[in-house]
């Protein structure tokens, strides 16, 4: 079976109104945004299911407005970015930074093992313009054009970002005896 391309499949999806064709592009990229949300959630697998089902419910509604000027997967991850960045600012309204629990927006209740909770504690730390950039950059294999593209930020930006992102994240892990090889 030959495989589709993404702008083929984009195509079957916008002019016949093909649902499978969407669902292809859904299991194509649904590891990648959900992975996405994991980091931005610190690990609340609830939460990161509930906002990648958002972000596939508004690229289905908006899937007309793709121009192909970017990659699929970019367009898809600035939704993302603006599910997450819609969630953050939605909570702030809803319930202010007091109730907020101490260390980010919200861990899992069964918390991942060893290094994967070190990495949730250390991604706390960061602001989430820094956790967005690191994630995409380190843990998505982006470039900082495409990550500026997502973000909607300067590239100037983006590496400012990811460098104080990187201090911190080093600073935290060499506290917690991770140390360079």
């Amino acid at each position: 079976m030959k495989t589709l391309t993404d702008l083929s499949l984009i195509a079957q999806a916008v002019i016949g109104h093909n649902r499978r064709a969407f669902d292809t592009l859904v299991r194509k990229y649904q590891s990648q945004v959900r992975r996405f949300f994991l980091h931005q959630t610190l690990g609340n697998e609830f939460l990161s299911d509930d906002l990648a089902q958002e972000t596939f419910i508004r690229a289905w509604l908006g899937l007309g407005s793709f121009r192909g000027l970017s990659d699929f997967s970019t367009w898809l991850l600035r939704i993302a970015y603006n599910v997450h960045y819609d969630y953050l600012r939605n909570r702030k309204e809803t319930t202010g930074l007091d109730s907020l629990p101490p260390g980010g927006e919200g861990m899992c209740e069964q918390p991942p093992l060893d290094a994967h909770v070190d990495l949730y504690q250390a991604l706390a730390l960061l602001r989430p313009d820094e956790r967005t950039c690191m994630t995409l950059f380190y843990m998505e294999d982006l470039t900082i054009a495409k990550i500026a593209s997502v973000t909607g930020l300067p590239e100037g930006t983006v590496k400012s970002h990811l460098s104080r992102g990187k201090a911190k994240l080093s600073n935290y892990l060499k506290q917690h005896g991770y140390e360079s090889a």
